[in-house]
């Protein structure tokens, strides 16, 4: 049987070679990839929700560099402290599961039994995750929808990605531990320096959730140097900076050949109560 639940009637469906299928006679086709789509047209709020596929291919090319390794051994270190031999996996808004891939990989290193599943609304983005990590499974489905069963997922991973409390304590069990994964105050400052002429630090929070109980803050700070032209503007295009951006600080950015640069992140670790 599948993670995954029928987004029409929320009764388990079974993967199959080319297909998702409840028991009701619901059916959802399986891309090439292995991915399914299973947001219903009366969810979507615009045509081809998410990222596009520019900004998705920009994510890829960033991460796959590992420029963000220090983020992604830090979510590795925290998936194998979630208790239990066999887990469920759910990285909410993954993206093109470049984390999701190494904590699976984590896990089945500890000799542990992960069942891993992903979600986000692009479709290019979770066609990059099935291919990345083609024994999991992924969506296109809303994180304020989940096709997922209620009290089933063990380790909830939500990276920069929108913050569904009510549904994320319904799939998870009691126990069960919730990453949540936020940028630090100085992220990607010299970036914003280029781009704005008076820049801000984030905000530093640490929330408590009703339904659940905060653990531990782990903080990942490093010191990058992005080598050139290409890099700087993927980084940049997954940002949400480059919605919002003046032009005359896009330009400012486009011209520099490297970029020396702050990463800074805040894991948040929570347990269901």
């Amino acid at each position: 049987m599948s993670l995954f639940r029928c987004p029409i009637c929320a009764a388990p469906l079974r993967r199959e070679d080319r297909s998702y299928r409840c028991q009701k006679g619901h059916s959802y086709d399986r891309a090439k990839e292995g991915y399914v789509h299973l947001l219903p047209a009366n969810k979507k709020h615009s045509k081809n929700p998410g990222d596009d596929k520019g900004m998705a291919a920009a994510r890829n090319r960033f991460l796959s560099g590992d420029w963000y390794l220090c983020l992604r051994r830090t979510l590795e270190s925290l998936a194998a402290e979630t208790p239990g031999q066999r887990l469920t996996l759910l990285d909410s808004g993954c993206g093109e599961g470049y984390y999701t891939q190494g904590m699976a990989r984590a896990l089945k290193e500890q000799g542990r039994t992960a069942a891993v599943c992903g979600v986000d609304l692009s479709k290019t983005s979770v066609r990059y995750a099935a291919k990345r990590l083609p024994e999991g499974e992924f969506a296109v489905a809303s994180v304020y929808h989940l096709p997922i069963g209620t009290d089933s997922i063990d380790l909830l991973v939500n990276c920069f990605s929108p913050l569904a409390l009510e549904e994320f304590s319904r799939v998870l069990k009691k126990g069960g531990h919730f990453l949540y994964v936020v940028p630090g105050p100085r992220h990607l400052w010299e970036m914003k320096e280029v781009l704005y002429e008076q820049p801000y630090p984030n905000e530093e929070l640490s929330p408590d959730y009703p339904g659940f109980e905060r653990l531990k803050v782990v903080k990942v700070e490093e010191k990058i140097t992005l080598p050139d032209s290409q890099t700087i503007m993927d980084l940049f295009q997954m940002t949400p900076y480059y919605w919002k951006t003046p032009a005359s600080g896009t330009a400012r950015l486009a011209k520099l050949e490297q970029l020396d640069l702050t990463i800074s992140f805040a894991v948040h670790v929570y347990r269901r109560l």
